[in-house]
């Protein structure tokens, strides 16, 4: 039975409801579970529990991360984790939810980092050269990684049952455990049945095809006879290679992809609402940011397409 007052279980329980009712992403949920677990260790050193907690001193916790150097962005994912926690608590167990007058601070907004059209074409251009098994692996991977948008968790948990040869469209399963379907071009599609039917099998052994037939990942690696998803960090490790061979030393990663699709494709006359739809972000607030990336080219597509400019 959970005592009255005990943030451990409180934190229990809030962790439970991510993974089973929320649905969370991974590390979305690791991310909320240190948050708490800070907020836990400021409320011992206080001798606070969560049901005596008052807004007060919710912002001297506040306040105490920003004396210790945290920055207003990672503030503003603490507040985020401090209001869906105590939303929780007051619906679940009656705590008075005083997070939720927490105020977000003001974050200076950061212009991603991303290739230009030029810079991908030589990025896929290399990524061609290498015809090892693995660097087949790879290059359908940044192909499909900048062809979809998709975040790179999306990408390395794919399966073949998310790609639809029969209808042009691939399956995504996103943030909150949200599907959006996203047309493919032909060439995309020619890539992914010629690494299904000529490469997919090469990587694995008859052994591991018929172990893993039922798991059904398409970007795998083998490791002591086991398959398992290929990781996050082994693909970065991987797109990094492919950008020194490339001659491109930008500090880019997976995710600087995705901003180079969302930034490209405004370019090209995309508007903010279909980009919000294939990225799957929630909020379109969350898309406008690309609207600051290409000032010049907006201001172009803005003088030609209004009807009164």
């Amino acid at each position: 039975m959970q005592k009255s007052g005990d943030v451990t279980d409180y934190a229990s329980s809030f962790c439970s409801y991510l993974l089973t009712e929320k649905r969370v992403l991974q590390n979305t949920y690791l991310a909320y579970k240190r948050d708490i677990e800070q907020f836990y260790q400021f409320l011992k050193n206080k001798r606070l529990s969560v049901q005596n907690c008052k807004l007060e001193h919710l912002k001297n916790f506040l306040k105490w991360l920003k004396t210790n150097g945290l920055a207003a962005k990672s503030l503003s994912r603490k507040i985020t984790s401090l209001k869906l926690f105590y939303s929780f608590l007051n619906k679940r167990h009656n705590v008075e939810n005083f997070a939720d007058s927490l105020i977000f601070p003001k974050v200076e907004q950061t212009l991603p980092n991303y290739l230009s059209e030029q810079e991908i074409q030589q990025l896929l251009l290399t990524a061609d050269k290498d015809i090892s098994l693995k660097g087949q692996r790879n290059k359908v991977m940044i192909y499909l990684l900048y062809a979809t948008g998709m975040r790179v968790s999306e990408l390395v948990n794919l399966t073949f049952d998310q790609i639809h040869f029969d209808t042009g469209f691939i399956n995504l399963i996103g943030k909150g455990n949200k599907e959006r379907s996203i047309p493919l071009p032909k060439n995309i599609f020619k890539l992914l049945r010629h690494y299904q039917e000529n490469i997919y099998p090469k990587l694995l052994s008859k052994e591991m095809l018929i172990s893993h037939k039922l798991i059904n990942y398409v970007f795998v690696s083998t490791q002591n006879n086991a398959v398992k998803p290929i990781s996050r960090q082994m693909f970065w490790m991987a797109l990094k290679k492919v950008l020194v061979k490339a001659s491109i030393f930008k500090n880019i990663s997976p995710h600087s992809l995705r901003h180079s699709l969302a930034t490209h494709l405004l370019k090209n006359g995309a508007d903010v609402r279909s980009l919000q739809l294939i990225l799957g972000h929630e909020n379109l607030s969350t898309v406008q940011i690309y609207t600051h990336l290409e000032d010049p080219q907006v201001r172009k597509i803005y003088d030609k397409k209004h009807p009164r400019a």
